[in-house]
């Protein structure tokens, strides 16, 4: 079986200023494949040296038993969009929105985030505004990020609506000098993959845009005649453009081999939120990673109904975890994981390593010489891990 995740690396980011000198020791590291005592040394951004034990250099800061950690790799959040628009149809202003959305991720211990754009309107809500909004907003977020104005370093994540009509148009704006990270491929049509069933959609629906009963009928049966007039050449279309664009393709909600296979011969990278066990082990047999959501972790099952990712997880089905929708899910799922896995490097591994390995980003996600000197502090209080520092590029930004 092909590893899977991608050998090739992708550009880093363009980020801020890096930092002088940082030793954090006294610490507990949790390294690639053991828990060690010992310091970790961060100069002009980079680690520069691993050393064991609990001695405490001059100038360096005391962890006092404290677990220092990579910082956390995030692959899907939607929380860019709900700073945008945090009610429906109200819009705000981008680069406040921007700040506030890279100062919360970074209080939650994210140094790396990939913010999911949606890209193809499935809503009748103004196809010109819907055709815009990813252009736009990917336009303020790159500058901001050429500017240094973020603590942590940020991505694009392009989710490639297949039922609209604008996809391939919206793709079309979008160029190699974007750095676009990953499209992914995501089809919502009503009745399959996340929402086989009709009531939770309805809830979700009617709770997010306030539709009434005929409502919501009408919209699912837009979105039907969208997905027959649209999907296949959409998909195809998609594909070919995060080959143009040299992004990672991810597919979203894969439920059966069926959907998997395809997803294979696509060319796809990772899979988000597979439904079923029979979509996770298809991906198992292709070699795709799995990513599952920290929600779901947390609250014990889908909010859809789906699979739930403590099953995935108890099968050896699991590689990669997302916030998701509630950025600070991802470094509590992974002490979720080290308890049902008994082992932390590994649970840590799917916040860290393993998403920075899936998006061809070889310098970070591990405590390793000559890796990015993005670390955490953290210290376990019962069942929850406390944060108590969270650096980039060895600066302090929580």
């Amino acid at each position: 079986m092909n590893s899977p995740f991608p050998t090739t690396s992708l550009t880093t980011a363009c980020d801020s200023d890096v930092s002088s000198n940082l030793c954090l020791a006294n610490a507990q590291l949790v390294l690639e494949d053991q828990v060690l005592t010992g310091a970790v040394t961060i100069e002009q951004g980079v680690i520069c040296d691993i050393t064991e034990g609990d001695h405490v250099p001059t100038g360096a800061l005391d962890c006092a038993g404290d677990l220092v950690i990579p910082g956390l790799v995030e692959l899907h959040t939607d929380n860019v969009e709900r700073h945008i628009e945090p009610r429906p149809e109200v819009d705000w202003p981008g680069l406040p929105a921007l700040l506030a959305h890279d100062a919360e991720l970074a209080s939650t211990g994210i140094t790396t985030v990939f913010d999911a754009m949606r890209v193809g309107s499935i809503h009748d809500t103004g196809q010109d505004r819907c055709i815009e909004y990813a252009r736009k907003l990917a336009d303020e977020l790159l500058a901001a990020r050429d500017q240094g104005y973020f603590k942590i370093s940020h991505f694009l994540h392009l989710r490639a609506e297949i039922c609209s009509g604008t996809l391939l148009e919206e793709l079309a704006a979008f160029g190699p000098s974007d750095r676009v990270g990953i499209v992914s491929l995501m089809d919502h049509t009503p009745g399959q993959r996340q929402f086989r069933d009709l009531t939770a959609l309805k809830t979700y629906v009617a709770k997010k845009r306030g539709m009434n009963d005929a409502e919501f009928a009408e919209h699912v049966e837009t979105m039907l005649g969208l997905q027959k007039r649209f999907g296949s050449k959409h998909e195809t279309g998609a594909v070919q453009e995060a080959r143009r664009l040299g992004a990672v393709l991810a597919s979203h909600d894969d439920t059966t081999a069926d959907h998997v296979g395809t997803s294979a011969e696509n060319g796809v990278g990772f899979a988000e939120f597979p439904t079923t066990v029979e979509a996770a082990a298809a991906c198992r047999i292709h070699g795709i990673a799995v990513m599952m959501g920290a929600p779901n972790l947390i609250r014990g099952g889908s909010h859809s109904g789906n699979v739930a990712a403590e099953a995935l997880a108890k099968a050896d089905l699991l590689d990669i975890v997302s916030s998701d929708y509630v950025p600070s899910a991802l470094l509590l799922s992974a002490f979720r994981l080290a308890d049902i896995w008994n082992d932390l490097p590994r649970a840590i591994a799917t916040v860290t390593s393993n998403p920075a390995r899936a998006v061809r980003l070889n310098d970070r996600g591990a405590l390793k010489t000559g890796l990015r000197g993005d670390v955490l502090r953290v210290r376990k209080i019962g069942e929850t891990p406390l944060l108590r520092g969270v650096w980039s590029q060895g600066n302090k930004v929580g």
